[in-house]
């Protein structure tokens, strides 16, 4: 009943998420069952030999300041800051919703990793973690904070140069904070993979319930927002 009363855009936005949504889950259903038949094997330590061939003092440096920014610190800290504007610009649902795609991912990622229990890798593990491997939080969590932070900037931008630029600077950054997990020798390359699907896909059920209610709202006249 809902989704008859959706502009023709929304519509097609919700399509579009469907279909992201599906893709993803693809992917990290393939991963988990490789894992449960124990044939991730080579995958992995084929990556990982290759990632961890490039180890120099300045790379680990570079590194270590990557993947700080997925870190549970970092984390909390963007998600703050970005909340606290966007409550002063009146965006509460916006404010909301990045709220439920950060604490979301987190929780969720706990789950699945308790579900799993994958030991951490030990091939050569630059730092020490705690806890189980699949999927990665530091991957999960960013995807779904940095990707619905890209979405918001996105939306109110003008410049199609500027939208793309965005996009860009922050897929660079999510996929970099991946990879430095695979360097580190903290998280398989599976793991990593698992972790920005599991992430994509939080995410969309986040942006399809946020697009729903500020539609939903405006056709109610309860709020006069641009188009999204």
């Amino acid at each position: 009943m809902i989704f008859k009363e959706l502009t023709s855009p929304a519509k097609r936005f919700i399509f579009y998420a469907v279909s992201v949504f599906a893709a993803v889950c693809f992917v990290f259903w393939e991963f988990a069952e490789e894992l449960i038949e124990k044939e991730l094997h080579t995958f992995d330590i084929t990556i990982i030999n290759s990632v961890q061939s490039f180890i120099s003092f300045k790379h680990t440096k570079l590194m270590m300041y990557i993947t700080f920014l997925g870190s549970f610190k970092a984390v909390i800290g963007i998600a703050i800051i970005t909340m606290i504007i966007m409550l002063f610009n009146k965006k509460r649902w916006e404010a909301l919703f990045f709220s439920i795609a950060v604490l979301g991912s987190a929780i969720f990622n706990s789950i699945l990793k308790w579900i799993f229990q994958r030991t951490r890798p030990t091939i050569h593990p630059i730092i020490q973690e705690t806890g189980y491997s699949f999927p990665s939080g530091h991957s999960m969590v960013a995807f779904a904070m940095y990707g619905m932070l890209t979405y918001f900037i996105v939306l109110f931008l003008r410049k199609r140069s500027a939208k793309i630029i965005t996009i860009a600077f922050f897929s660079v950054l999510v996929l970099s904070i991946g990879l430095s997990r695979i360097y580190l020798g903290v998280h398989y390359p599976s793991d990593v993979i698992a972790g920005f699907s599991a992430g994509g896909a939080w995410l969309v059920i986040c942006l399809i319930f946020l697009k729903i209610i500020l539609e939903t709202r405006t056709k109610t006249g309860k709020r006069d927002i641009k188009d999204i």
